[in-house]
């Protein structure tokens, strides 16, 4: 019995598609007495740090087949993310 819930990439029909979320942060270590960061005392941990600042993000699903990528946003992780909303998305570039 076929599977009628799978999601197609518009461009070449293919069912290989990744959900793809890209983030740059910036982190930031206060210099002080003993080491960066004041988390810091012996060496520089790079999880120790004292701020974290989200600079640009970007939400795409993208065709392992044929390399499309289709821009989405999705604010909402665990329930926002379903098959239909995927649908949805990907309808809007046919």
């Amino acid at each position: 019995m076929p599977q009628t819930d799978r999601i197609f990439c518009p461009a070449c029909t293919n069912d290989r598609l990744a959900l793809k979320y890209e983030a740059t942060y910036e982190y930031t270590y206060i210099i002080d007495s003993d080491a960066p960061g004041r988390g810091n005392t012996k060496e520089l941990l790079p999880y120790l740090y004292d701020n974290r600042e989200q600079k640009e993000a970007k939400q795409y699903i993208e065709c392992s087949t044929c390399g499309a990528t289709y821009p989405c946003f999705f604010d909402k992780w665990t329930e926002g993310i379903n098959p239909d909303a995927l649908r949805k998305v990907l309808a809007q570039h046919i």
